[in-house]
């Protein structure tokens, strides 16, 4: 006989699951009756944990075995004719932001992690099991587990104001396991659903805007804040009484199932092998689930997609990928807004003016993000009044894109454009309180910049410099006050990338060292503070993985064998489609300062700057990935090839044993306080992926910690329940 959901879990014991309830935070279903308009009743549950609105909502087992009483008792009301419908909604700002995952690190086993999947389908899918329509106000963020809560609910509506809407899941190394992988391709077609559930993930994580939202079909109705429940109230009343039809147009007919289902998900795998590798499993996870969620909508179909929500959920969280998400999830979450090493911010100068040296496009970008985000007066110079001009009018350019796109309005965009200002004339740096120089990266330029301004800026202006890999004290060597200057490095694309280093000399005071780093948190970047060593944390790093990449060419490696031996590292792009990016002269100069500081242990090749000069060093498929060099570069390079090509696993391990060994001595040198801290740089700075937990867990998990240095970077290692 074919079972229903209900069926299904009905005969499981969840009572193990009461062990991890502990320290959970409640999340309690309180429950009041409303009398609509028509008359009918509308039983409404409100999600309320107790604490405010930085506390979201979280969806632990003892909260859900308090909403499955609740629930439970709103059956038995709606069978005796006592209300005729049930609501949903959140506390102030929140309806939940999904499971605790702190639950899921402590299952202790696959069987474990399968009852937590089970218990949320059980719990969640009775809202459409009521014998009366279920309505979720969706009265702001709304994450994983919450917005299942909606999509296991007859109808949706959201507010206009929600902070966010999303399905996170494969973002951290699991998958959407309590009905979004079945329930989301069923009602807004498989295209949409691929977007959000794994698209979004994949692109830092992105989240949906309410009318985004609406548009894809997964609310009927979207309403303003300052009316939301009332109008939510109102409108659930006309569906019921009929005087509303709820249409919902992208939810998939039979040619979309039969024809462009198997077609989109043929494209997605496609993409995804071209963009990330198959090294992530949980991406592939949840496009396996939802390319088998097209079987329909029976109750036998969605039994069956629960089901393969639970198995899917139950290997990946007890795996190794979601062990070092988890670890990379806390540094981002939490070590990162408390910076290890920053100074008291109450010894950090008011910034009321910032000066910026150089007009180039790297200094416009810093204008337009120092005046969007701290919207004080920004002043470029630069040698020439036509460089100033174009770099003032690209800043100008980027408000009114910002303008049109209705991120601004008029007002705002005009107040920004008045205060960046453009001159050759040095002495309007006289009452800057903080300016960063964007010029050349060559120790003598910047000294000469710095020594210039220095006649002009106030005694206790901070100065900074946004040097990729160069010494901060050497740059400073020549100031009169050296003790004022700080490294302030950003990472590219400047308005995306979310870390600055923010690098210490020994003359660094903490006034500067404070400024720089409440600067950095009103750009809305994370910093990390790191000892003024070659490279600081992310180049040095990055300088590794590319000098091994190189060496392998050069030793007769082609280039395209290089990129797959590469892929097991889990990096968002490839060595040389990396180098391609930063720029070829770029990553020459960067090799070359690492090379000069550590000879013996970071390789550069002569021949790499003729490459540079090259105006197209490599091919690249349609996804992006380098295919191989240019026949020009093969020109270049060929009488510098070795005949020696080492094997793939030769190519991996001597990066991984690298990288360990590098990590190892920065530690030594204190260029970080502790190996979180350099997990954290490669996450926010170079895109390392959550599923490795930045390079350490991932590198004690390979062995290259013991063979590098006898010993593994955390104690015990970071693995999953499975190992």
């Amino acid at each position: 006989m074919t079972k229903t959901v209900a069926e299904q879990y009905a005969g499981i014991d969840f009572s193990p699951l009461q062990a991890l309830t502990e320290d959970e935070v409640i999340t309690h279903s309180r429950v009041r009756d409303v009398t609509l308009p028509s008359g009918a009743v509308l039983a409404l549950i409100t999600l309320d944990n107790g604490r405010d609105h930085t506390r979201p909502n979280t969806l632990g087992p003892a909260t859900l075995t308090e909403l499955a009483a609740t629930l439970a008792g709103l059956k038995e009301r709606s069978a005796a004719g006592e209300i005729q419908a049930v609501g949903i909604t959140g506390k102030q700002y929140i309806l939940a932001a999904g499971a605790d995952l702190s639950d899921v690190t402590k299952v202790g086993s696959k069987d474990g992690a399968r009852l937590i999947a089970q218990f949320g389908h059980k719990v969640l899918g009775s809202l459409s099991d009521l014998g009366i329509p279920t309505f979720a106000f969706v009265n702001g963020l709304a994450l994983g587990g919450g917005l299942e809560i909606a999509l296991n609910s007859d109808y949706r509506t959201v507010d206009a104001s929600a902070a966010a809407i999303a399905l996170p899941e494969v973002f951290l190394g699991i998958i959407p396991g309590w009905g979004g992988a079945y329930l989301l391709p069923n009602l807004i077609g498989i295209e949409n659903a691929l977007e959000v559930v794994v698209s979004n993930p994949l692109k830092q994580n992105r989240m949906l805007k309410p009318q985004q939202a609406f548009d894809y079909g997964i609310f009927d109705a979207i309403f303003p804040a300052a009316t939301f429940l009332e109008s939510s109230l109102a409108w659930a009343d006309r569906v019921l009484t009929g005087a509303t039809k709820v249409e919902r147009k992208n939810v998939p007919g039979r040619i979309e199932r039969t024809v462009k289902w198997p077609v989109a998900i043929k494209v997605a795998r496609g993409m995804l092998e071209s963009k990330i590798g198959i090294v992530p499993r949980s991406p592939y996870a949840a496009l396996e689930l939802l390319e088998k969620a097209k079987s329909g909508t029976s109750p036998k179909d969605k039994a069956e997609g629960f089901a393969r929500e639970d198995e899917a959920l139950a290997d990946l969280a007890t795996g190794d990928q979601f062990a070092a998400s988890m670890y990379a999830f806390e540094l981002v979450q939490k070590r990162a807004k408390r910076p290890v090493g920053a100074p008291d911010k109450e010894l950090a100068k008011k910034v009321t003016k910032v000066g910026i040296i150089g007009a180039g496009l790297m200094a416009s970008q810093f204008a337009l993000l120092f005046v969007r985000k701290l919207q004080v007066p920004v002043l470029i110079t630069d040698l020439d009044q036509v460089r100033v001009d174009k770099g003032v009018a690209y800043i100008h350019d980027e408000i009114g894109k910002l303008e049109t796109k209705g991120r601004l309005d008029a007002d705002a965009a005009n107040k920004l454009r008045a205060l960046v200002t453009g001159t050759t004339d040095k002495s309007a740096y006289a009452d800057c309180d903080f300016v960063i120089e964007a010029v050349f990266e060559e120790v003598g330029v910047k000294q000469a910049v710095f020594g210039e301004i220095e006649q002009i800026v106030a005694e206790d202006a901070i100065l900074a410099t946004n040097t990729s890999s160069l010494s901060v004290e050497e740059i400073g060597a020549k100031l009169a006050r050296p003790e004022r200057l700080v490294g302030f490095h950003f990472f590219n694309p400047v308005a995306v990338m979310p870390l600055i280093e923010i690098v210490r000399t020994p003359n660094t005071t903490d006034a500067a060292l404070s400024t720089a780093f409440v600067v950095a948190k009103g750009l809305g970047k994370n910093a990390v503070l790191t000892a003024d060593a070659p490279g600081f944390v992310v180049n040095r790093l990055l300088a590794k993985v590319m000098g091994e990449a190189a060496r392998a060419v050069y030793e007769g490696t082609p280039v395209a064998d290089v990129e797959q031996a590469f892929a097991p590292l889990g990096l968002p792009m490839g060595p040389f489609q990396l180098i391609d990016l930063v720029g070829w002269k770029v990553a020459a100069h960067v090799q070359d300062t690492m090379a000069r500081a550590f000879p013996d242990r970071f390789y550069a090749n002569e021949n790499f700057h003729a490459l540079a000069e090259l105006p197209e060093v490599v091919e690249k498929d349609r996804g992006g990935r380098v295919t191989g060099f240019t026949k020009t570069a093969l020109k270049v390079v060929k009488d510098a090839v070795g005949k020696t090509p080492p094997s793939a696993d030769a190519i991996l391990t001597r990066v991984q044993d690298g990288l360990a060994q590098e990590i190892k001595l920065m530690l030594d040198e204190g260029v970080v306080p502790e190996v979180e801290d350099i997990d954290l740089c490669l996450i926010l700075g170079a895109g390392w992926p959550f599923i490795d937990g930045g390079a350490s867990p991932y590198l004690d998990r390979e062995g290259a910690s013991e063979r590098a240095f006898g010993d593994t970077f955390h104690h015990p290692p970071i693995r999953g329940i499975g190992a």
